[in-house]
């Protein structure tokens, strides 16, 4: 698909992803629905768009949590009206730490956020997107969903759910106008990772992305209309592995516990895309 030709659903478009995306998006000519619970993140960011391009009924914003029956229903609403071909399920929360160190709270959230409202969001359009001549449905996972990392255990569990449905719901839509997709990008760096997540990723050298390498990325992936991308040829390959003989990879992650363990056991909330 051409990005010219995409209308665009954009949920997570107030943080770092998200609004790289956007951005990338509107200037390349595609019409664009920016959603996002952060009022203000997401008003500053509609404030510089409309500054910066010539035709602004190309964006419009959002302001709506897609946790919520209400916030879906406003999304399907304005998704509809605008002629959505593309959705793109970015919204997400972070949750970083040993098990034991989490709460309950922050697992519930990055559960309903990374998943089931991605889940429910894609079946409220769904009947809409099947009306069109060619839609797309992608969802931005994670490689800690292919690799179970430590730390990772609850965020890497709803990215792996991501991971699972996006492939049956691909399978299942074959014979249909609508395409799924499932990008999986690495550590990025963004407000996204607390200072805790930022201290393990440089203790355990982990590489952090730019947003906007991310950014393109997605870009790339509306064009080619291609199933399934891993960002970082070592991830992808460790992906690919993990998948074959996930116990073979079990002794890597030494530093991995030792950085788990030097880190302050507080309480960890969940941290918001």
């Amino acid at each position: 698909m051409k990005i010219a030709q995409a209308s665009v659903v954009l949920t997570g478009a107030s943080g770092g992803i998200g609004a790289a995306t956007g951005r990338l998006l509107i200037f390349e000519g595609a019409r664009v629905l920016l959603v996002g619970r952060s009022k203000q993140n997401l008003l500053r960011l509609a404030a510089e768009l409309e500054a910066r391009i010539p035709n602004r009924v190309r964006m419009d914003a959002l302001i709506a949590d897609v946790t919520t029956p209400a916030g879906r229903d406003a999304i399907r609403h304005a998704a509809e009206m605008r002629n959505v071909n593309v959705l793109i399920n970015n919204a997400g929360v972070s949750s970083f730490g040993a098990l034991g160190t989490l709460t309950d709270a922050g697992i519930t959230a990055s559960v309903e956020t990374n998943l089931l409202a991605p889940m429910l969001l894609t079946s409220s359009l769904l009947p809409h997107l099947l009306k069109q001549p060619r839609a797309l449905v992608l969802n931005v996972g994670s490689t800690l969903g292919s690799i179970g990392v430590p730390g990772f255990s609850t965020y890497g569990a709803s990215k792996a759910g991501l991971r699972g449905f996006s492939e049956a719901l691909r399978r299942e839509l074959a014979d249909t106008s609508v395409g799924v997709q499932y990008l999986a990008p690495r550590a990025v760096d963004t407000g996204f990772n607390d200072a805790q997540a930022h201290a393990f990723n440089h203790a355990t050298g982990s590489h952090m992305d730019k947003p906007e390498y991310v950014a393109r990325a997605i870009l790339k992936m509306i064009e080619s209309e291609g199933a399934e991308h891993y960002l970082g040829l070592s991830e992808r390959i460790a992906a690919r592995l993990n998948a074959l003989a996930p116990r073979l990879l079990d002794g890597a992650f030494a530093k991995h516990r030792k950085a788990l363990k030097t880190l302050p056991q507080t309480l960890h909330a969940e941290g918001e895309i």
